[in-house]
């Protein structure tokens, strides 16, 4: 008799990164690649980091701490909150699936948009809860409406990619809040806002004053992207302490590992470096989509690091040979397909040199 796995394993979509594999991060960086695939920065973490990781790794003997306490208190003091509301993990992917471990029954239900972040379809799979996708609007935005119209008594979980990813599209406050305030109290909605420091709508932290009066929401941050820690995998929650709680209850012991809680914790106190990061992504943003609009390319009207490019007449059945054209040209792109939105690409901004090197790789592909 052979071993019979759980059922819900065959429903488990898999994940597929956009790193190259078989490399060891310090290979790529150190090889050609132009790796326009992940939504990483470009840019090194603070030197004030690598220092305070330095520090830290001199103690690899010892367990981290479990309860991140430094960093949760960094956090807390950031956003100016409590310690208590803050719930940390490997990455917000983490938090995302214990959200979903923690809420969810069979039975129960999650809404969100598609196409969206990849990890989303894993939540159902996971707990047996039922997921209901709701397509995007026109201009690849959050159909919120449409999204509402689905929530019912069995609803646990409302996901809201702002900005979304793949995308790239940003919904201003006052429709998030619109709609958080129009929901029923029983919903748990998780703002996740992992690139939310790219979008120049609204103040980035606009979104935490919505918290005093939404008990049941939960903002999701991460350090992987703007603060260039996505090797080290360390994300954040802010929501109720009730919410906190149950995250915990339900992950691994020392989850974030010590290295990844020193880096973050220093890494929080340069908003100026933030700020730097931020400034140079959106120069780019803008000389990149002016390029592709020269040459006669739709894109969603992002407002993060990466762009949502329609193929156009290339479309669905050529994405696969405009994929392999840019790796044969050593620049790694996603392929729209696997995001949820076949007959796209979607491609980070790197350094100028990358982006230079991908746009004339473009050309050379389409023509």
């Amino acid at each position: 008799m052979s071993i019979t796995f759980a059922e819900r394993l065959a429903r488990m979509p898999g994940y597929r990164a956009g790193v190259p594999t078989g490399k060891a991060p310090e290979a790529i960086a150190a090889s050609d690649i132009a790796q326009l695939a992940s939504n990483e920065s470009p840019f090194p973490p603070h030197p004030k980091v690598v220092e305070a990781i330095h520090a830290a790794a001199g103690a690899m003997n010892r367990y981290p701490d479990p309860d991140a306490t430094v960093l949760r208190r960094r956090i807390a003091e950031r956003y100016e909150t409590e310690p208590g509301r803050v719930a940390v993990g490997n990455g917000s992917c983490e938090i995302l699936l214990a959200a979903a471990v923690a809420l969810c029954e069979p039975g129960a239900e999650i809404v969100y948009a598609w196409p969206s972040f990849s990890m989303y379809p894993h939540l159902a799979a996971l707990t047996d809860a039922r997921e209901i996708r709701v397509p995007l609007g026109e201009g690849y935005v959050h159909d919120l409406d449409a999204m509402a119209a689905e929530v019912t008594a069995a609803t646990q979980l409302v996901i809201v990619c702002n900005p979304n990813n793949p995308t790239g599209t940003h919904l201003p406050l006052t429709e998030i809040a619109a709609f958080c305030e129009g929901l029923p109290a029983h919903v748990t909605v998780v703002l996740d806002e992992a690139y939310i420091e790219f979008q120049t709508n609204d103040d980035p932290d606009a979104t935490l004053d919505l918290l005093p009066e939404l008990p049941n929401l939960v903002i999701l941050r991460t350090f992987s992207k703007v603060y260039g820690l996505a090797g080290l995998r360390a994300g954040f929650a802010i929501g109720s302490a009730r919410f906190r709680a149950a995250v915990d209850a339900v992950r691994q012991p020392f989850d974030v590992n010590a290295l990844a809680q020193a880096a973050a914790a220093e890494a929080i106190l340069h908003q100026d470096d933030v700020d730097r990061r931020v400034e140079r992504t959106i120069a780019e943003r803008l000389r990149v989509e002016e390029a592709l609009r020269e040459r006669g390319l739709h894109t969603a009207d992002t407002q993060t690091n990466f762009s949502w490019i329609d193929l156009g007449e290339a479309g669905e059945e050529e994405e696969e040979e405009v994929v392999a054209g840019f790796s044969e040209r050593s620049i790694a792109v996603r392929p729209g397909a696997r995001l949820g939105g076949p007959g796209h690409i979607r491609v980070s901004y790197g350094t100028p040199s990358e982006n230079d090197r991908f746009l004339a790789a473009l050309g050379e592909i389409l023509d």
